[in-house]
């Protein structure tokens, strides 16, 4: 039986980071912090807009301590002293995949080995949140920086479970919009929302990753500053080649394997979300780099429909 995540008391962990000295980053639930307790280096996320009971906050920390997972980064503890609440996660020593795939650093560019892998880990850490949990989950927020890795490489999604730990009141149906601009699937404006959304922001991550750059990229022109916009266009003039990422000759040599994965993103991309595949799916192209014949990758409609929905 899973034990509950080690507790501990604000001291300690202001302490094991030095006074929330080393910001590691930011988002929408708190910053993150790295600190050390013993010999262990962790992550300590320090959450800005928690307004749940200390009751229910214990009760989510130990669902999300209970979910392990090799591509989900472990909750080792938590803090849940008057209004604070923190949560102390694993170190992920390469940081998050943006840094990776945006060259806003001087890092050299990722091979398509390894970002045929980093694909294939979020798509199991998604699968398994979806599918295989005991408390099956959407994310609702999968995005380059929510998505960690380790120092071989291999990727973990981050923030899983988060939504429920700052608003009680989700309900099976998601009334309020969460997530990221660019990211977020065309049903958080018109219909229920189901794990389909994840696999819609994985889709936009694959073409990130793919091509080196953010979906919404304000410094360039307006044609072609959208990402999946472009991808429309690409794919309508048989253009694909053009989006792969020119920064990399290891992602040029390897062509066809790079437009088969433009073409499982653009089954994620899908505005239907019922006509998207499962992640389950997603992992099974991948690996066996099946294209079903009758799926024609229009971006608008297919003859198509993925079994086995779920509420979020």
């Amino acid at each position: 039986m899973h034990r509950m995540p080690a507790r501990f008391s604000f001291q300690k962990l202001r302490e094991c980071t030095q006074g929330f000295s080393k910001k590691l980053g930011e988002g929408g639930f708190g910053s993150v912090y790295e600190g050390k307790l013993g010999e262990e280096r962790v992550a300590v996320k320090r959450l800005e807009s928690a307004r749940q009971g200390k009751k229910e906050f214990l009760a989510e920390v130990e669902t999300i301590g209970s979910i392990e997972h090799i591509n989900l980064v472990r909750l080792i503890g938590f803090c849940a002293e008057k209004s604070q609440r923190l949560l102390v996660y694993e170190y992920m020593p390469r940081g998050s995949l943006d840094r990776w795939i945006h060259y806003r650093h001087n890092n050299a560019p990722l091979n398509w080995g390894t970002r045929s892998r980093i694909i294939l880990d979020i798509a199991k850490g998604l699968c398994y949140l979806h599918e295989e949990c005991r408390r099956k989950m959407a994310h609702l927020d999968i995005k380059p920086q929510n998505i960690l890795l380790d120092e071989n490489f291999n990727a973990k999604v981050a923030d899983f479970g988060l939504s429920k730990l700052i608003d009680r009141d989700q309900s099976k149906v998601v009334t309020v919009m969460r997530g990221t601009p660019g990211y977020l699937a065309p049903e958080w404006l018109t219909s229920q929302i189901t794990e389909k959304v994840d696999v819609y922001s994985f889709g936009v991550v694959v073409m990130e990753l793919i091509s080196g750059r953010k979906n919404i990229d304000n410094s360039l022109p307006e044609a072609s500053s959208n990402l999946t916009n472009l991808l429309r266009g690409k794919a309508r003039d048989n253009q694909l080649s053009d989006l792969i990422d020119k920064h990399s000759e290891d992602m040029l040599s390897h062509h066809e394997q790079v437009i088969q994965m433009m073409k499982f993103a653009m089954w994620c991309l899908l505005n239907d979300g019922c006509q998207r595949p499962s992640m389950s799916t997603v992992i099974k192209s991948c690996l066996f780099k099946i294209i079903y014949p009758h799926i024609q990758f229009n971006l608008k409609h297919q003859p198509y429909r993925d079994q086995g929905e779920m509420g979020a």
